[in-house]
């Protein structure tokens, strides 16, 4: 497994060989490093540590099979995306992954996961509104807005991750499964640096990539496509807030409801087209006028992208638990992990004598730093 190993490892931090060989100070040279992904050769004991180092694992994960398969779901037609770009990010995706299955081992999570894979078998691009309806209700979502579509995502064990701002991509998802076949964790990846109404329909339709089942003769984007915007924003309700006939759309109106449903003036509106609501005509002269307005790329009222928790929580409870340590919960989050000591007794009794109104501002900046968390 060593060959493969360093292949995916390096590739999953976005080295290329001539890369990995600067930051191991040209011990090795490129066509040393190809070698030992071609598993012609391996590395000396010396070679072997400090690979293992630049690429912050220990030695020994280098020549350890991986505990998961992951299955990926295909890439969106037309992403124009090369192989070597779609390689790199498999590769991290397939690390973030078992890392991830890791952690939730030691947090003592069980290894399963409520997600319907291939599931919801749909017949026509109608069906597909009926298996949304299913998704929510097996999570027991009801018919409300999702605050946070990335909370709902991770409580079921469907890791959120991000690939660096690639324009040509959108997104794509992953099951990884146990030696015995069953499914343990999935994930959904979307783009960084878009915002956040544009973000969680790319997660919505990822998760309809996982969950539906469709036939050739249906263009399985279409049916994904379909099923996020269904998953934000029922049928049902589109009904009871829209009305079934509108001959007319107000502005105002569509960016209220995007606030409330977290979906775009676009999305809302290719919904509204979808459900018979609105006529073809007015929907392709409301296209027109968001390109008149420059609204395609950057819409008025832009949501701020969700941020994932699940990683930086369970890292924070295992580093405080000194199950792991603080510079391993670091390399795997990719950034500082701030960890509060508590206070000592002889700290308490001085943060007592302060004033209340000095107690009351220290404890309103510690509110507003933890805010995000």
């Amino acid at each position: 497994m060593f060959n493969q190993r360093l292949k995916q490892l390096r590739l999953s931090r976005g080295l290329s060989l001539d890369n990995l060989s600067v930051k191991m100070g040209r011990l090795v040279t490129k066509q040393s490093l190809s070698k030992y992904e071609k598993g012609k050769t391996y590395p000396s004991p010396t070679v072997l540590n400090k690979l293992a180092n630049v690429l912050g694992v220990k030695s020994v994960y280098l020549f350890g099979e991986p505990k998961i398969n992951v299955e990926f779901i295909a890439y969106r037609k037309g992403s124009g995306l090369r192989i070597k770009e779609q390689k790199k990010i498999e590769a991290c995706v397939s690390c973030s992954l078992e890392e991830r299955i890791k952690l939730q081992e030691l947090t003592g999570n069980v290894l399963k996961t409520e997600l319907p894979v291939k599931e919801f078998k749909v017949n026509s691009i109608e069906e597909v509104e009926n298996a949304a309806n299913k998704m929510r209700e097996r999570w027991q979502l009801g018919q409300d807005p999702i605050a946070s579509l990335t909370g709902v995502l991770e409580d079921h064990f469907v890791h959120v991750l991000e690939i660096g701002p690639h324009k040509k991509f959108d997104g794509i998802s992953a099951v990884a499964r146990s030696d015995d076949g069953n499914v343990i964790a999935a994930a959904v990846v979307s783009r960084t640096g878009i915002a956040g109404e544009r973000q969680r329909l790319n997660l919505a339709h990822e998760l309809g990539h996982i969950v539906l089942k469709v036939p050739e003769d249906i263009d399985e984007e279409d049916a994904a496509l379909r099923f996020g915007a269904a998953f934000l924003f029922p049928k049902e309700v589109v009904y009871r807030e829209f009305g079934t006939k509108r001959a007319f759309v107000g502005e105002n109106e569509l960016l209220l409801f995007k606030r409330r449903f977290g979906i775009s003036l676009q999305a809302l509106l290719y919904r509204l087209r979808q459900l018979g609501i609105i006529t073809e005509t007015y929907y392709k002269q409301w296209c027109m006028d968001i390109n008149r307005l420059g609204w395609r790329k950057h819409e008025p009222n832009e949501l701020k992208p969700e941020q994932p928790q699940w990683l930086r929580q369970k890292l924070m409870r295992l580093s405080s638990e000194d199950v792991i340590s603080k510079e391993e919960a670091e390399r795997i989050l990719g950034e500082s992990l701030e960890i509060v000591e508590p206070l000592s007794l002889i700290e308490r009794r001085k943060f007592m004598k302060l004033s209340l109104e000095e107690r009351r501002r220290i404890l309103k900046e510690q509110a507003d730093n933890m805010a995000l968390y």
